[in-house]
This record gives C-alpha cells, sequence and structure tokens, in this order.
C-alpha cells in the first residue's frame, strides 16, 4: 500500500464492486439506493419504474480468489448470516452478486482516453428457497459461470421482479 492511501486492498475491492453495479443498473437505466442499515443482509436496492414498481435487494461481493468454475460453476465461501437471509421469501427479490477481479491489484482497472476498463465480470445467484445450514460462520455456495451480471440480465430480472416471477 502507498503510503498516503487510506484504502485497503478489501476496500478496494468492495468499491470497484460498487462502481460495477452501478455501472450495470445506468446501463439499464435503474435506480440504485443504499439501505440506511444492512441489518437484512441486502447491501444495494436497484430500482425501476414503470408498472408495479419492481426493485431488486442485492448482496454485493467482490473476491480476487473466485477461480475457475467447475462443472460450470463458480465455488463462493459467504458468511452464514448472509446465507440465510438470501434464502428467505421476501417480497422484494434477493440475489447475492459476486464480482471476480484479476488477483494482480495493478490489472483491477485500467484508464486511457479510448477507455475505462474494469476488468472481469460479476456473476450473480438466489438462493431463494435454499436449504437451512448447519454450518456455523460459512457456507459454500455454487454460482453458474453463465449468470454474468450485465444490463441485459439485470432487465430479465427486474421483468421477473415485476411479474412476481420465482428468480
Amino acid at each position: 500500500m502507498a503510503h498516503d492511501e487510506l484504502l485497503s486492498s478489501t476496500d478496494k475491492e468492495e468499491r470497484l464492486s460498487d462502481v460495477y453495479l452501478r455501472a450495470v443498473a445506468a446501463k439499464a437505466g435503474y435506480a440504485v439506493a443504499i439501505p440506511d442499515l444492512d441489518r437484512d443482509g441486502i447491501d444495494v436496492e436497484i430500482k425501476a419504474g414503470g408498472a408495479m414498481r419492481p426493485a431488486l435487494g442485492i448482496q454485493l461481493k467482490a473476491t480476487i480468489n473466485l477461480g475457475a468454475p467447475d462443472g460450470g460453476f463458480f465455488r463462493y465461501s459467504l458468511a452464514v448470516r448472509n446465507y440465510e437471509l438470501l434464502r428467505l421469501t421476501t417480497q422484494t427479490p434477493r440475489i447475492l452478486v459476486v464480482l471476480a477481479l484479476p488477483q494482480a491489484e495493478e490489472e483491477w482497472l485500467a484508464v486511457s482516453p479510448e477507455a475505462l476498463t474494469l476488468k472481469r465480470c460479476a456473476y450473480w445467484v438466489s438462493l431463494l428457497g435454499e436449504p437451512e445450514t448447519t454450518n456455523k460462520a460459512t457456507i459454500t455456495v455454487s454460482i453458474p459461470d453463465s449468470q454474468i451480471f450485465d444490463p441485459v440480465t439485470l432487465t430479465m430480472l427486474m421483468d421477473k421482479s415485476r411479474s412476481g416471477t420465482k428468480i
């Protein structure tokens, strides 16, 4: 860490995941809201206009350790508290979004006159209806490598929220 940096690497990962989510939401035309307190396992809410004013609750994570998918799935270690809150039936659907960053911090972000580039992407999974766990600290969840969190996918998720279709 440089002598005048205030943020740790983990802080930077968290901030970049927020920037990624905000860019995807902006491209899709949705608003991002931060709950006053994270007492319910939701870091961010995405809100849409139109009929029913759908919303989506998101637990947002970032990691340099997502690794390669195995059998079409990434394995991610999630705190049991977050897992338990994400698997509940709620009026507003909830998902886990995990930003996969390169191992080397200097590769995370590049800026040039032609592009602002954030390396890699985020993946999402719904844990709705998953079974209870007896684990005490963490649980490994499977995230399909096909579920990239992008503007098209976000629009599809909001349409499901609008119609009350299970995500």
